[in-house]
């Protein structure tokens, strides 16, 4: 099928966990394409901001503001997947910045980072209060200052190779059920990264978007 919107700029798409307004506005300095996750709508709605579009099961949004958006509403009832996932794979677009769907309930905050590996793309990252995660590249050149917090997370198995870490991943075998690579941080001043499969989520903190979106950008995707 055809995606719902396509854009040549970066979206933000908004979740229905909320999100603060400083966040909304970092991230729209980056991708100004305002889309809405169902129940995101309603988010920015009191914050004075209309999207583009409106995608999921729509079982969130208020119904005024549903009527009001009009035709700007994409209805996909099925629910086999999450808003996120109905998103990630309605929209055509460089890079997608999701905001509101990390840092609320626990069941959310997976579903979404498994929405990243279902969609099997790196350039969908989710932007909560402490936190930033996205799908691992197949290689990924990124500066970071010494000491900070970089974490992995297999999310079936997946293998691959490090420079710059504390704990070097190479040799690794890794899987949710055997062998994580969270709490690493960095012992130089560029992390070089490269996995065998889209499996592995990057978890970095928040401060660090400024240098892993154009990093990201020059890194080849799956």
């Amino acid at each position: 099928m055809p995606p719902i919107f396509q854009t040549q700029s970066g979206v933000t798409l908004a979740g229905g966990a909320g999100f603060d307004l400083p966040t909304l506005k970092e991230a729209l300095a980056l991708a100004p394409d305002l889309l809405a996750a169902d129940g995101g709508a309603n988010h920015l709605d009191d914050f004075g901001h209309a999207p583009l579009a409106v995608i999921g099961d729509l079982d969130s949004i208020r119904p005024a503001l549903r009527e009001r958006l009009g035709a700007r509403v994409h209805h996909i009832p099925e629910q086999d997947s999450t808003d996120l996932d109905k998103c990630l794979r309605s929209v055509d677009a460089p890079f997608v910045l999701c905001v509101g769907f990390l840092g609320a309930r626990l069941d959310h905050t997976v579903s979404a980072m498994t929405a990243l590996v279902r969609h099997g793309r790196a350039r969908a990252l989710l932007i909560g209060p402490e936190d930033i995660c996205l799908l691992a590249p197949p290689e990924l050149h990124l500066p970071l200052a010494k000491g900070a917090r970089v974490s992995l997370f297999p999310m079936g198995p997946v293998t691959g190779q490090s420079s710059g870490l504390e704990w070097p991943i190479d040799g690794i075998a890794f899987s949710p059920d055997h062998r994580i690579g969270t709490l690493n941080r960095m012992a130089g001043a560029e992390l070089r990264l490269s996995v065998s499969a889209p499996r592995m989520l990057l978890m970095l903190e928040r401060a660090t978007l400024g240098l892993v979106l154009p990093a990201l950008l020059r890194a080849p995707d799956w």
